[in-house]
C-alpha cells in the first residue's frame, strides 16, 4: 500500500446537515443556573454553587469535540475476494428526544473499490457524528454514508448496537435493552453470502 491522498473528514452539524452555528456557553450556564432554580434547588449553596460553570463546560467539551482534521486513503491493489471490517468501536452520544446519553458499539465494513482508509478514521469518523444530538438510526447512515464518500467504494455497512439511558433509567427502565441498528450499501445490500461472513466475524468476536 502507498498513500493516495489525504481529505479534511468532511463537517457534521446537526442531522448531517450543514454545520451548526456557534454556540453561546455564558448563555448555557446562565441557563443552567436558572434550570437549578425552577427545579427547586439553590445554585448557590456549597455543591451546586460551581455546576452550572461545569456543566456548560462539558457541553463545550462534547459538542465542540475534534476528531482529527484528516482521513488519510490508501491504494489498494485488490486480489481477489476482500473486505476490511473493523469492529467492537465504541462512543458516546445523545439522545436527541431526552437529552440522555446512549453509548454504541459499531462495527464497519468496506469492500475496497481501489483504495482504503487508515484504520483509525473509522474510528474517528463515528466519533464526529457521535458527538452532537443524534438518533441511533441517523448515526448508523451518517458513519456508512462517510466512510462511502471517503474509501471511494459504495460497498459499506454498518451495524451498531445501542444502549440508551432514556430507556433504562426513565420510563419502561428496560435496563438490559439493547437497540440493534444496520446500514448496507451497494453489494452488501443484494450479496446474502458476504454479510453472513461479515456477521460470523462479528458475532464471534463478541462472544469471547
Amino acid at each position: 500500500m502507498s498513500v493516495n491522498s489525504t481529505h479534511p473528514l468532511p463537517a457534521a452539524g446537526p442531522g448531517g446537515a450543514s454545520p451548526r452555528p456557534p454556540i453561546d456557553y455564558v448563555a448555557v450556564e446562565a441557563h443552567i443556573r436558572q434550570l437549578l432554580v425552577l427545579l427547586g434547588e439553590n445554585p448557590g449553596r456549597e455543591g451546586l454553587r460551581d455546576t452550572p460553570r461545569r456543566v456548560a463546560a462539558w457541553w463545550k467539551e462534547f459538542l465542540d469535540y475534534t476528531p482529527g482534521q484528516v482521513a488519510t486513503a490508501f491504494e489498494h491493489d485488490i486480489r481477489g475476494e476482500q473486505y476490511v471490517l473493523v469492529r467492537e468501536l465504541s462512543a458516546w452520544s445523545l439522545c436527541e428526544h431526552h437529552l440522555l446519553p446512549f453509548r454504541v458499539r459499531a462495527s464497519i465494513a468496506v469492500v475496497p473499490n481501489g483504495h482504503v482508509l487508515g484504520l483509525s478514521k473509522f474510528g474517528r469518523i463515528l466519533q464526529m457524528h457521535a458527538h452532537r444530538l443524534q438518533l441511533q438510526e441517523r448515526l448508523t447512515t451518517q458513519v456508512a454514508a462517510t466512510v462511502a464518500e471517503l474509501c471511494g467504494s459504495p460497498d459499506v455497512g454498518v451495524w451498531m448496537t445501542g444502549e440508551h439511558l432514556c430507556m433504562s433509567m426513565r420510563g419502561v427502565q428496560a435496563e438490559a435493552a439493547r437497540t440493534d441498528t444496520a446500514c448496507l450499501l451497494g453489494r452488501l445490500r443484494t450479496d446474502a453470502a458476504l454479510v453472513d461472513r461479515l456477521h460470523a466475524v462479528i458475532h464471534a468476536g463478541r462472544a469471547r
